[in-house]
């Protein structure tokens, strides 16, 4: 069974992350990274088809520059009239071989540089759209750095300079996982264009994007395990106070 990354899936999913965070989050700023991410996949399919319809000037364009290579080359050799003496006939063959093999290299040239040029306009339009997506993953990371595992569980000491931190751990939590989702969909968005243009340049962005959003992601999973032991530390905490207290011999009156 071939198993495949499917676009319409991927739109699926960014849409069900946008709700969730919506429900959840509906004033946070995250809100807004989710509806640009869906922007930004509904542009991916615009650049998908984009890419997949050939350039028919360019493409008409690399067929007259055939056409009028095959020209030039069939009207030297017609012009070559070898005369009478075994001297004179190689010295015009190797004028006319000479002339015919210009034409060719330069007809040769021609053709490759309109086949580059297609090739440059598509990939300058994907590394584009790449750039964008590698900026909203570090917007991403901008709006996870002040989430502080230790405020969550009201152990922080906060200055008149602190930003303000209303997050008990389990909201924390939900937060920081949505952020590592939406990391996640990223460096799948951008792996779709290699599917499509499996273009070396193309590819070696994609990876780029991918190993970016990988790094951030395993940040925040690190402050997820951090508010996961505190709120785990919290709670063992509570039942030894409930256990003391039940416990507790009564006050004599």
């Amino acid at each position: 069974m071939h198993i495949r990354l499917d676009f319409s899936k991927l739109v699926e999913t960014i849409d069900l992350l946008h709700q969730r965070i919506d429900e959840r989050f509906p004033d946070s700023r995250l809100k807004h990274i989710a509806q640009d991410l869906k922007t930004m996949a509904a542009k991916s399919s615009e650049d998908i088809k984009w890419i997949n319809k050939p350039n028919i000037w360019l493409r008409l364009g690399v067929v007259g520059l055939i056409t009028i290579a095959f020209s030039l080359i069939t009207y030297s050799w017609l012009q070559f009239d070898a005369p009478k003496g075994p001297a004179v006939t190689q010295v015009t063959f190797v004028q006319i071989s000479e002339s015919i093999f210009n034409n060719i290299i330069l007809a040769g040239a021609g053709i490759f540089f309109l086949f580059s040029v297609e090739t440059r306009i598509k990939r300058s339009r994907l590394i584009r759209s790449l750039h964008n997506l590698r900026e909203l993953a570090h917007v991403i990371d901008m709006l996870q750095l002040t989430k502080d595992p230790y405020y969550a569980t009201g152990k922080g000491i906060s200055t008149s300079s602190s930003p303000m931190r209303c997050m008990n751990v389990f909201e924390l939590q939900r937060y920081l996982d949505y952020c590592s989702e939406t990391l996640s969909l990223v460096g799948k968005l951008s792996a779709l264009y290699v599917k499509h243009f499996p273009d070396p340049v193309v590819t070696n962005a994609v990876n780029e994007v991918e190993l970016l959003c990988s790094n951030l992601s395993g940040k925040i999973w690190q402050k997820i395990m951090i508010a996961n032991n505190l709120e785990q530390k919290y709670l063992a905490s509570a039942d030894r106070d409930v256990f003391n207290t039940h416990d507790a011999p009564p006050h004599s009156t």
